[in-house]
């Protein structure tokens, strides 16, 4: 009877062990190939997405189309390795990105960018490279920028990011509970 007793323990063990691998596995295949959260350090997206939100960004989106003008991206930081930047593409591989007046162009179109609730886009003076305009983004890159464009570092100061460096598309804020919703 000890016996049976010790070989049911044994199995419970050996079961409880399974589903925790199950579990984490679980939770490392959702966070690599599905969604990520993340918390906002800055003020560079603000309005959009406020310092100290949380976010979603999900990866599924890209597995069925490329990237476009307008979508908000998590991507891997081209200066600091090892941190996670988000800012809105403004322009894919073989656009032309000019700043005027304050104003962005996308192949000789000014943007029409609500969400920069009048901020003017001016070439930044401290850059980490060389970045002139206008400018035309390489094939298999983006040209991101924050929302909030007097205090975004983006690609006016890192130029244009690999496709291959984003990390997802920004779906949601899920904290605080008064900002709970979708982004676009």
């Amino acid at each position: 009877m000890a016996q049976q007793d010790q070989v049911k323990r044994s199995h419970g063990f050996l079961r409880l062990v399974l589903m925790v691998v199950v579990v984490l596995a679980c939770v490392w295949g959702l966070r690599t190939f599905v969604i990520a959260p993340y918390e906002i350090p800055s003020g560079s997206m603000e309005t959009t997405i406020m310092t100290g939100d949380r976010i979603f960004s999900e990866k599924i989106t890209y597995y069925t189309r490329d990237i476009q003008a307008g979508d908000i991206v998590t991507f891997d930081d081209p200066i600091n390795p090892g941190r996670t930047l988000i800012k809105r593409v403004i322009a894919t591989g073989g656009q032309t990105v000019d700043l005027r007046d304050g104003v962005v162009y996308v192949d000789d179109v000014p943007l029409a960018e609500s969400y920069t609730h009048g901020l003017p886009s001016y070439p930044l003076s401290v850059t980490a490279v060389d970045v002139s305009f206008p400018y035309t983004v390489p094939q298999g890159d983006v040209w991101v920028m924050g929302d909030n464009r007097t205090n975004s570092a983006d690609s006016r100061s890192f130029g244009a990011v690999p496709v291959a460096n984003v990390t997802g598309k920004a779906c949601a804020i899920y904290w605080p509970l008064n900002r709970i919703g979708g982004l676009s």
